[in-house]
Parts: C-alpha cells; structure tokens; sequence
C-alpha cells in the first residue's frame, strides 16, 4: 500500500513540476503552511556560509550548490537516539522528492557535528544504513587540520546548538531547514513531527519560483495529495 501511495504522489507531483503554471507560489504555501502545520518556521535571511568536505575528501562549500534547493540538516553518527530519526526521515523526504523531476532540483545535506569521529567511511556507511541516497545527498564533515568544533559552530550560526559532554555525547534539538537556490535561508522544519508532505510541498514551491498567488476554482493540489497518503 505504501509503495501504491507513494507511486500516486509522484504522479500528481510530476504534472505540477512540468506545469508549474499549475502549481501554488511560494507565498501560497507559506500561508497555507503557517496555518496548518505548528512545527513550520517561514524564513527569509541569507544562509550562514560553509565550505566542508565529503566522504571522498572533495571540497564541498554552500556557494557551490547555487541553483538548487537544499535540505540541510545536522547530526553526529555516534548519537544513539533522535540523530537515526532524523536521518531516517530525511531519507523519507529524498524519496518522496525523487520520484518527481525535483531529483535532479534539490540536494539533501548532512553535517556531522562530530568531525573527530566521523571518517569518510563511516559517513558513507551512516548513509547506506539509513536508506540515504548519494545520487543527491552529501555527508560533510571539516578538514581534518580544523578545530574539532568547526561543525558545531557552524550549526550554531543556522541556531542550533549541539553542546558536547564528557561522555561525547551531545545534547542539541532537530531542525530540518531548506535552502533556496539563491542561498537564502526560507524554512525551518522543527523536531520529527512535522508532515513530510508540508515540506515537500514547500520545496516544490521553491523549484517552481512561482511567486505571485492565484484563484483556484478547485481544491489545491496539495490538499488532494494529502487525500492520497491518508
């Protein structure tokens, strides 16, 4: 039944992604999301820099993925708890995302905030045991002649703090944030209980630059989607 809904959403999405005309502006969604889902924080600030690198080593900067929409999150792979919930969700979202056009628009983002522990080998094998796609997902860490907390402030620029203990674990909260492709910052998802769909829809809105609202004479797309997965 999942594989079936899932199927039906990549449909409806596909005909959106290729008749944008059709599709919602951003500041529809925007005000949709504000009222319906209570974990959605609308942004609109330029998104505090990086330049980190890959499981292979490659430099890889927020200034280089200009031109497509990123969801960006942080977590370290030696967290026991709510860091395996957030990247299984992330890996929800990628796939919901790519079984429309939107694959080839957006780039899921990982940072470990624990560059000290998190080699190229286990950020890759984080990846597979979590059901990550590398086709459009990257797990970044700092150089290893960087301080071991350059993540962590990184992190703390996008306001989220990851504050480590004796032990090496580290106390932080969850925030999925989404990144326009002008490198501004235009949403934060807070926590694991926000609707995967409100988010996609949210990204949809931004691959679609439609900016200026319209009438629709029939129930939106996204509320006919929502329909679907129930």
């Amino acid at each position: 039944m999942r594989v079936l809904q899932l199927a039906m959403l990549a449909v409806a999405m596909m005909t959106v992604v290729i008749a944008p005309a059709v599709a919602h502006s951003l500041d529809e969604v925007d005000q949709d999301l504000r009222g319906k889902e209570q974990y959605f924080q609308p942004m609109d600030n330029e998104a505090p820099g990086f330049t980190l690198q890959d499981a292979d080593g490659r430099i890889v900067s927020l200034e280089s993925l200009r031109g497509k929409v990123v969801v960006l999150n942080f977590v370290y792979t030696n967290c026991p708890d709510v860091c395996p919930l957030h990247a299984e969700r992330i890996a929800e979202l990628q796939k919901m995302i790519n079984l429309t056009p939107m694959k080839a628009m957006v780039e899921f983002v990982t940072i470990t905030t624990d560059p000290k522990r998190d080699t190229g080998p286990i950020l890759r094998a984080y990846g597979e045991a979590h059901g990550l796609d590398p086709v459009n997902w990257l797990f970044l860490t700092s150089a290893p002649d960087k301080p071991d907390d350059t993540t962590r402030k990184i992190a703390e620029a996008y306001g989220l703090k990851f504050v480590e203990g004796d032990d090496g674990m580290q106390m932080h909260g969850i925030v999925t944030h989404v990144i326009d492709q002008d490198g501004r910052l235009r949403a934060r998802f807070h926590g694991l209980k926000f609707e995967p769909l409100n988010l996609v829809v949210f990204v949809n809105a931004l691959t679609n630059r439609t900016q200026t609202p319209h009438g629709h004479p029939e129930p939106g797309w996204w509320e006919s989607l929502r329909g679907l997965i129930r």
